[in-house]
Order: structure tokens, then C-alpha cells, then sequence
């Protein structure tokens, strides 16, 4: 289940997530190990902001140096466990509309 909050303590985000575009087109990129095409995004380091969590994630996994970033929202997913009990995630961040000037 995934559940949606209008804001969330700054130290529970530990992911960030990014909703990528350029030319018009969304960015996704290939998984080392899963051999998957996915968003950008990953672990937040200790001490680090989110917004630069997310800045880093988009360079590392992309290249990309020069665009404009804005969070949208957070977001958690309750995983079902084999108990059928359900347990919550911490937080997560979305940010969206990265206009990387064409690097990708």
C-alpha cells in the first residue's frame, strides 16, 4: 500500500526519487543489478539534505548537471509481510520536471 503526506520530519526521508524529462521525454536509467530501466534515484547519505540526495542521485545515475528541481511528495510504501502483517516504510521523496538541457 502506498500512502501519500502533505509534509514529513525532514530526518524519516531517506530516499529520493526523481521524475526526470528532457526534450520531452522522461529519463530512465539501467539497473546494475537488476537489468531493469528505472526512475533516477536512491539513499539518502547521513547528514545530507534531501534536495541534495536528490541533486547527487540525478548526476550520479545520469550526468546531469544543469537543471531545476522542486519536491511534489512523500510518500511510503506498507510492505505485506508472510505473517500478513504489514509494515510502514520510511518516507520518500518525489521531485519532478528536471530540465537537464538535453545531457541525457
Amino acid at each position: 500500500m502506498v500512502n501519500f503526506y502533505e509534509e514529513a520530519e525532514e530526518h524519516l526521508l531517506k530516499y529520493a526519487v526523481i521524475f526526470a524529462e528532457t526534450e520531452g521525454k522522461y529519463v530512465f536509467c539501467k539497473h546494475k543489478q537488476r537489468n531493469t530501466w528505472e526512475i533516477p534515484g536512491g539513499h539518502r547519505e547521513p547528514g545530507e539534505d534531501i534536495l541534495d540526495t536528490a541533486k547527487r542521485e540525478l548526476y550520479e545515475e545520469t550526468g546531469a548537471v544543469d537543471f531545476d528541481i522542486k519536491p511534489i511528495c512523500v510518500y511510503s510504501v506498507a510492505e505485506e509481510r508472510l505473517s500478513g502483517s504489514k509494515e510502514e516504510r520510511i518516507p520518500e521523496i518525489l521531485t519532478e520536471h528536471l530540465h537537464t538541457g538535453g545531457i541525457f
